[in-house]
């Protein structure tokens, strides 16, 4: 199963960074109800976090929030950047005007003291770096010792499948560029992807001083199937290739 709706490829060279600025209400609107992220991506975030009643959580690259709110509603103790101003202004129509939510690079240093945080949650972020390195390493700064990283990325699998489907010839062990065009609601941006292989994932996870605690390959809420009749007549199951999980520890 291709993870992106209505995408199509462009030459890697045609783009550098993600343009999300121009398809931020149809991505927000999207994001709440579609199979990938109502009822895959999301919940099994949320899974992964379990009880969360008190702790200090970042969302690194929140987008307009819903996994903030939901991870809120749990009672965590939230905090949100994302490098899209108008993202933000999303979030904060959901939120409303108490959220702590802030404009962050997270291929730059993050506005926050060393280990700030409890948790840090990042959904379907990592995959628009080219290096992990400073990232990681800023992430696991703000984190305190024994706090946990928990990601998700577009599985590499899925990808690799899905182009060789196209009749597009990739090396699966590249760390490569890749770029769409998106349509959402009606909305297009294009959008730069780094693909790799999933030893690079964890050697960059190593690297970056973080213990690797699960690898997870989650199957969609048992809504799904009944919600998505046209995707679960092609696949056996709950399960498809998608998104890859990872719980990380820091010392």
């Amino acid at each position: 199963m291709h993870p992106t709706p209505e995408s199509r490829s462009l030459p890697a060279d045609s783009a550098h960074t993600s343009d999300y600025e121009s398809i931020v209400e149809g991505y927000t609107a999207e994001n709440e109800n579609s199979l990938l992220n109502a009822y895959y991506e999301r919940p099994a975030m949320l899974e992964l976090a379990d009880d969360v009643e008190g702790r200090r959580i970042l969302d690194a690259g929140c987008g307009a929030g819903p996994l903030f709110a939901e991870l809120r509603d749990r009672g965590a103790i939230m905090t949100g950047i994302d490098a899209s101003a108008r993202m933000l202004e999303q979030a904060r129509l959901r939120l409303g005007p108490d959220a702590d939510l802030r404009i962050a690079d997270l291929a730059e240093p993050l506005p926050f003291p060393d280990a700030a945080f409890d948790d840090i949650v990042a959904s379907l972020v990592l995959h628009y770096l080219r290096d992990w390195g400073p990232a990681l390493a800023e992430l696991r700064r703000v984190l305190r010792p024994g706090g946990r990283l928990i990601v998700s990325v577009e599985h590499p699998f899925a990808i690799h499948l899905a182009e060789r489907a196209d009749g597009r010839k990739n090396d699966y062990f590249d760390t490569r560029n890749r770029v769409e065009e998106w349509t959402m609601g009606g909305q297009t941006a294009t959008l730069s992807f780094w693909d790799r292989p999933l030893h690079a994932m964890t050697d960059a996870f190593i690297a970056a001083g973080l213990h690797i605690d699960v690898i997870s390959e989650p199957p969609a809420t048992p809504a799904a199937r009944e919600l998505f009749p046209e995707v679960f007549g092609q696949v056996t199951g709950s399960s498809f290739l998608a998104f890859l999980f990872f719980v990380l520890h820091r010392d």
